[in-house]
């Protein structure tokens, strides 16, 4: 008697996955859902979460687009509709067609997709990621180069706007081309680290990439998967690392994408009090729903393991945890507790980082959170969110509200630069002067600096000045570093013709100095999220617009820094240092070199032994106008 047997439907879907998935707990999605090759001459498997779909068909340049001949199958309860097309390969175009319950035909782009058509076009395309990285050695040493106590200064980038061909001016450099350039200037300019505003793809230009359509494609506006690979494994060769800002917070209501995606509100959250954000016009992520966090979570691993992503900077977290943001009363609902707590978007957001950190103890993830909220940088554990650094906010807009104040006025606002004292220690800080500073009519940086055009360059330098040596990791968004002076416009490159002038090239070669001694000197870095790395000296010289203070490495030796906020010259300043011997001037944003008038100290200042205050010695300086002067104890 002969037996007939029946073969099992190829899948890429174990049992555990599909668990895994309805539990809300897999984060490597990217590897099962979505398109990916069954062999060399096999096709490809498709698989899509459309749980509430009559049908479910994938249609593309493999079956003329008919849905008759790319129908899926649904794997058991789970959502997912899977099947094999045969014919598939590299290179097509392809939607998932989808029948709704009242008998809609949706055609919708792949949600897993790694590579998309060039907007204005929505498809999904058929890619593979094989790709040869040379990076093993950064990869090897990223943990040291990027934890608590090591010197970040970031750089800041839009890819599309960076940097631009002058014989294609309308057009954005691809990412292959790009990389050389950026590294020279990174190296440069002495940077440690990059981030990109989110290169994910997103078919509003405009959004500069945070209207996110696509969350594991990088945008074909300039290459393909592999292009980007090779920008990132070239930043990495050179020694830069590579942060990506990515977007969790909310989506766009393009109708090719999330939205809707069955036919109900899927990835969103279906009552408008908590699935749209009023201020951007776009769709809140429902993080209550398993399958919703298994996707995100995914999208974040997809970034640090496919692309070899250093860190994630996490866009509008505050967004996240607050169930009334931006909205007015009776236009959002309590939590269970009858509080303004998103709860489930805390809860999505410290298993995030505690599965991240488990699985890449060597990387960081980043929030941009603009509230009080209490603990964003601290362990899960211990109750925080649980991420590695939070962007301070207060000090970017404290800082730059006293900066654009006429000097003679900065007397009656002495505060807003020392404030930051009383919490500079309870998260682990990164300084950002960033992208949205100077957009949306608000101006350059040197823009906002008050006087002539002597004054505004020498406030920016005091500003950098201050910005490196306060504790804390440094992010400087692109043209601040050489003192662009329109406001950054998206669609045109930087005006680098800029540098051809001595003003913008001394700025550049001040912030060059900076960054050299930051990484170099570990009085600088090395305690930037610790107490013991910082020391007023004089907080309270208000009426004269000075400050000064000491930062501290770990083996205890000091680094003195001073600021005269006006344009007076101050002879004859007298302050307290820790010990004999002579103080050596290593840096002076007052140079002739940097721009500035020359004024200085002759190379440093010997201490005397008088006490003053709580020190046992003290130093008579010359404080330059508006300028920051950098000292170190001589060995």
């Amino acid at each position: 008697m002969s037996m007939r047997t029946t073969r099992k439907p190829y899948t890429l879907l174990s049992d555990d996955d599909i668990y895994l998935f309805n539990e809300g707990t897999h984060r490597r999605l990217g590897d099962r859902l979505g398109a990916h090759r069954k062999g060399k001459r096999g096709g490809y498997y498709f698989a899509v979460w459309a749980p509430n779909a009559e049908a479910v068909s994938v249609i593309g340049d493999f079956n003329e687009w008919s849905g008759a001949d790319g129908q899926l199958s649904p794997r058991g309860t789970s959502g997912i509709w899977e099947g094999v097309h045969p014919l598939a390969k590299p290179g097509h175009v392809y939607k998932f067609q989808i029948t709704t319950k009242d008998g809609q035909i949706l055609e919708k782009a792949d949600p897993y997709a790694v590579r998309t058509e060039r907007p204005s076009l929505t498809g999904s395309v058929l890619w593979d990621l094989d790709y040869e990285w040379g990076d093993e050695q950064w990869m090897g040493e990223r943990g040291a180069r990027q934890s608590l106590d090591a010197p970040m200064s970031i750089y800041e980038v839009h890819l599309g706007s960076w940097r631009r061909s002058p014989d294609h001016p309308d057009e954005p450099l691809g990412y292959r081309d790009l990389a050389p350039l950026l590294i020279d200037h990174v190296t440069a300019s002495g940077f440690t680290h990059v981030e990109f505003l989110p290169v994910m793809e997103h078919p509003f230009y405009g959004s500069w990439g945070y209207q996110v359509t696509s969350f594991f494609a990088p945008s074909s506006r300039q290459g393909t998967p592999q292009d980007l690979m090779a920008l990132i494994d070239a930043l990495h060769q050179a020694g830069i690392g590579v942060i990506i800002d990515w977007v969790p917070s909310h989506f766009p209501t393009d109708a090719f994408a999330l939205a809707n995606f069955d036919g109900t509100p899927l990835y969103e959250h279906p009552d408008p009090r908590r699935g749209y954000q009023p201020d951007w016009g776009s769709l809140v992520f429902n993080y209550g729903r398993p399958e919703v966090r298994a996707f995100l979570a995914s999208s974040a691993e997809h970034w640090l393991s496919v692309y070899h992503a250093d860190a994630l900077r996490v866009d509008a977290v505050a967004s996240m945890l607050y169930r009334d943001y931006s909205r007015r009363e009776g236009e959002w609902e309590p939590n269970e507790h009858g509080g303004r707590e998103h709860l489930e978007a805390v809860a999505f957001l410290q298993t995030l980082n505690a599965g991240i950190y488990a699985d890449h103890p060597d990387v960081q993830t980043i929030a941009e959170e603009s509230t009080a909220w209490p603990g964003v940088s601290r362990p899960v554990d211990l109750g925080g969110l649980g991420f590695g650094l939070k962007w301070d906010m207060g000090w970017m807009h404290d800082t730059l509200e006293y900066l654009q104040r006429e000097p003679i006025h900065r007397q009656f606002h002495h505060g807003q630069l020392t404030f930051r004292g009383v919490y500079a220690f309870s998260e682990n800080y990164v300084l950002p002067l960033s992208h949205d500073e100077v957009t949306h009519g608000k101006g350059s940086l040197l823009r906002k600096m008050p006087g002539d055009d002597w004054q505004r360059f020498a406030n920016l330098r005091l500003l950098l000045g201050y910005q490196w040596t306060q504790p804390g990791k440094k992010l400087l968004f692109m043209g601040g570093e050489f003192g662009q002076w329109r406001e950054w416009a998206h669609e045109a490159s930087l005006d680098w013709h800029l540098l051809d002038t001595e003003p913008h090239e001394g700025l550049l070669r001040w912030v060059s100095d900076v960054n050299r001694a930051y990484r170099e000197i570990p009085a600088l870095h090395e305690q930037d999220t610790e107490p013991g790395g910082f020391q007023w000296v004089q907080i309270d010289d208000a009426a004269q617009s000075t400050l000064s203070y000491l930062r501290h490495g770990r083996d205890g030796s000091p680094v003195l820094v001073l600021f005269n906020l006006t344009p007076q010259p101050r002879h004859d300043h007298v302050i307290g240092v820790p010990g004999e011997g002579k103080w050596i001037e290593l840096l002076n944003s007052d140079a002739e070199s940097y721009g500035g008038s020359g004024m200085g100290n002759l190379g440093g200042v010997a201490a005397s032994a008088e006490p003053w205050g709580e020190f046992s010695h003290r130093v008579s300086l010359t404080l330059p106008p508006l300028s920051c002067l950098i000292l170190q104890a001589e060995r």
